[in-house]
């Protein structure tokens, strides 16, 4: 089952870091745009940040920027999210999921597949 997996979240309070990570089990990620998503209660799943198959472009949404990062290590077949400042309002779960091709160009979920579980991210105090 071609699945990514993600890893490293968990209960932090306002103003804390977090660093996620993703990988995937048996295939490559170096030839696809892996983008994070995250899932709030009783909201839609939103994007969150999206690289490129090489690293050289990035997307966060803007309502992340400043406070979130992406980076990539095609060598360890993983991809990052690193949250800064985390607000109460980033309490959701935390997806990544990959693309066919390589591209960030208008990230929607229904175009990325290979869905993890999800990685749980509470900030409160």
């Amino acid at each position: 089952q071609v699945q990514l997996v993600e890893s490293g979240g968990g209960l932090v309070q306002p103003g804390d870091s977090l660093r996620l990570s993703c990988t995937a089990s048996g295939f490559t990620l170096s030839g696809n745009a892996v983008a994070w998503f995250r899932q709030a209660p009783e909201k839609e799943r939103e994007a969150v940040a999206c690289i490129t198959m090489n690293g050289g472009t990035k997307y966060i949404a803007e309502s992340m920027k400043g406070r979130f990062a992406i980076s990539r290590d095609n060598a360890k077949n993983m991809v990052y999210l690193q949250m800064n400042n985390l607000k109460t309002e980033d309490t959701a779960v935390y997806y990544c999921a990959k693309r066919p091709y390589g591209s960030c160009r208008i990230v929607v979920a229904s175009d990325f597949g290979a869905w993890g579980q999800g990685t749980r991210v509470t900030v409160s105090s």
